[in-house]
């Protein structure tokens, strides 16, 4: 497993955990508003800061379709 999957799982995880949700339904989420490729492609920009910076990322681009930086 490369080092982008082991960081896209556990972010996944994490982000699941911190919405209260499951990681089936983030995962949905995600795949509904064509997102999921973007967020794992960011690997270099998400593993090197707050983990909460990723998660205000993935809400930016949930809502606006933007990254929010």
């Amino acid at each position: 497993m490369t080092k982008e999957m082991e960081f896209f799982i556990y972010l996944i995880e994490s982000y699941a955990f911190e919405k209260k949700k499951s990681t089936g339904d983030v995962l949905k989420e995600w795949d509904a508003h064509g997102i999921t490729q973007e967020i794992y492609d960011n690997y270099e920009m998400y593993h090197q800061e707050r983990i909460e910076n990723a998660y205000e990322d993935i809400d930016s681009l949930l809502t606006t379709g933007k990254h929010a930086w």
